[in-house]
This record gives structure tokens, sequence and C-alpha cells, in this order.
């Protein structure tokens, strides 16, 4: 098959930037674009080194996707087989605050992107959507045909562009699109040279603990220990964001398959993992010790949320290969080299 050429949006973003990696590694050409909003430059310098010779094959241009000349400018110089698309601003409590700063960037920048892959015939997409589409399920695991509901202004911008996707599809049968719901991606690249540094207080565990574990923070909150799972805390299911990253190459695969309409997939391991007892591995493989400090359920979590991979391993031929031990020695190696992140200055974070 001939080398094909993908736009990632968002790809400097810690998601973004480990399937870039993997895309380069796997022989694809990859155009990258990111506004920096949440983002750092140097994701991108080191996913050039980490590419080797193939960095040949990677080029980047800093652009926001709600700048449709910009964007125009991009498809015109380039001819792409498909898009993933990643960008996006995914803090929830901040989209609580600034719903109409979700929508905008959000919604509209999906919005123009679309016009702008129409316009230059290119509708082939594998958009980030997320396990927050589900809402608090009332059972588990979670398949593709879960009831759709979200918590907050983020999900329901994800559930909101799915949507969008499924009436692009339904107007245009030439466009096939794959949807792609993450559980929790956690870990990072085995060199430690990328991984996530999330701006601000971090919204999600790992990045939390990760931060206790290097001295930036004097304890890890626990929201909720009395919920009906083994030891009283919440059960998520966490990815390691290699996975997650060769899942969208599994993702690009199952374009080409002539039967692909608008399609959905879960990503995740298909197993819960409580929070303490992904503490406990993290402890293991840090050598630290993390303090902990109980606090009452957070409104609106569930108590278990796991996913059903089925699906994916059918039809994307794709299963996570790392589990919790390998996720948090990734995750320590990652956090003891960038203690401040890419920044690697304590007065730059907060």
């Amino acid at each position: 098959m001939p080398t094909q050429t993908i736009l990632v949006t968002g790809g400097a973003g810690y998601i973004g930037s480990h399937t870039v990696l993997q895309l380069l590694l796997g022989g694809y050409h990859v155009v990258a674009v990111d506004n920096f909003d949440n983002s750092s430059e140097t994701a991108i310098l080191r996913v050039k080194e980490l590419a080797g010779e193939f960095a040949k094959n990677f080029s980047f241009s800093m652009l926001d996707l709600r700048d449709k000349c910009a964007l125009d400018k991009i498809f015109s110089t380039t001819r792409f087989d498909a898009v993933i698309h990643f960008a996006g601003l995914k803090a929830v409590g901040e989209s609580v605050e600034k719903p109409l700063l979700y929508f905008d960037n959000n919604l509209i920048g999906t919005i123009i992107l679309f016009e702008v892959m129409a316009a230059h015939g290119c509708k082939n997409l594998v958009f980030s959507s997320s396990a927050t589409v589900y809402g608090w399920p009332k059972e588990v695991p979670c398949t593709e045909e879960f009831p759709l509901s979200a918590a907050n202004p983020y999900g329901r911008t994800k559930l909101m562009i799915e949507e969008i996707c499924r009436d692009v599809h339904s107007a245009d049968s030439d466009w096939k699109i794959i949807l792609l719901r993450y559980f929790n991606p956690v870990g990072a690249h085995p060199s430690g040279y990328i991984g996530e540094d999330p701006r601000g207080i971090p919204n999600n565990l790992m990045p939390f603990v990760q931060q206790v574990a290097v001295g930036r923070r004097p304890a890890l909150t626990v929201y909720g220990n009395d919920y009906k799972t083994s030891d009283g805390t919440g059960v998520r299911d966490y990815i390691h964001v290699v996975d997650l990253a060769d899942g969208h190459i599994a993702a690009l695969r199952k374009l080409q398959d002539p039967k692909i309409g608008c399609e959905v997939y879960n990503l995740g391991t298909g197993k819960g993992t409580s929070v303490l007892e992904m503490v406990k591995a993290f402890e293991q493989a840090s050598g630290k010790k993390i303090p902990l400090a109980m606090a009452g359920r957070r409104p609106g979590d569930a108590a278990i949320v796991y996913a059903s991979t089925d699906k994916a391993e059918r039809e994307l031929n794709w299963k996570a290969k790392y589990g919790i031990g390998e996720m948090c020695r990734d995750q320590w190696n990652w956090a003891s080299k960038n203690p401040y992140g890419y920044s690697g200055s304590k007065d730059s974070s907060n």
C-alpha cells in the first residue's frame, strides 16, 4: 500500500504526541497542527528526536482550527488520506465554569475542520471521543450500544461532535468516520521523553499522583472511600497511552474497509482498577510513598466504570498490551525525568 499522509490535529497534546510518534514509526507521513493552548512545543521537538530517521516524514504548523484560512492553506499544499482529530479543550471543571469557551473551541473548530476537509475531498476521519459520553452508566462493562448522556459541558462537546459526525455521514455516504471512546489514558512513552503535562491542578488521578511523588503536592485527595467496591474507592479502566496511540493506527487501517460508515469503538483494557490499587502500583514502581487525604464522594461520580473492548478486538484487531504495572513504571520514568513537565522549571508550573 502506498504511504499514507495523515493530518493530526492537537498533535502536541498528551495523546496526540504519542500517536504522532507511533504513526511516524509505523511508516506514515504526518502533518501535525496545534495552537499550544494546553500543550507544549517541546513535545513536538522530542517527538522528532524519538522518531529518528522517520522525522523526515513529519512537519508541524502552529494554528487554531477556528482559523479557516490557515487550515485551508495546509490542505491546499498537502493531500491528506485521513485526519485524526484530537484538538480540543478537555478540563471538566473548567468546562463547567466556562461552557462557552468549550463550545466555541471544540465545536466551532470541528465544524470548520469538516468544512475544509470536504472542500478538499478528504472524507476519512478518526475522532478522539471519550467514555464521558456514557454519562454515569448503570451497569458495566460499557458497550458501544449503551445510552449516551453527558454530565458536563466538556462531555457534551464530545457527544455533540459524535452527533455531527453521524449527521455528516448520513448526508454524504462518502464520509468514513471512526469514533474512538477512550477510557482513562495514563502512562508515558517508555523513553520517559514525552508524557502528560497538565497545566495547573491536574484533573485526573495519575498526573496528581505523579506530582505528589515528585514533591510538587503534599498529598493525593481520594474522593470517596465508601463505594461498593473491593476497597471502597472508585474503579476505572486505565489504558496505557501507547496502547491508545496504537488503537488510532488500527482505526486508520479500518478506514480502508469499504463497508465502514460512521462506526464507534471503545478503547480500554476491559478491566477495572480501583484508585487505591493504582496508587499501590505506582508506589511499587516509584519506590515513593503517596500520602493520602480521604474526602467525600464527588457529586455524579460513579462507583465502577470500565469498557467492553470486544468490538475493538474483533473489528480493529487491536487489544491493549500493557497492564497497570507498566503504566505506572512508564509514568514514573516520565515524572522522575521531568518533575516539572516540559517547562523543566518550578516557576512556570502552578
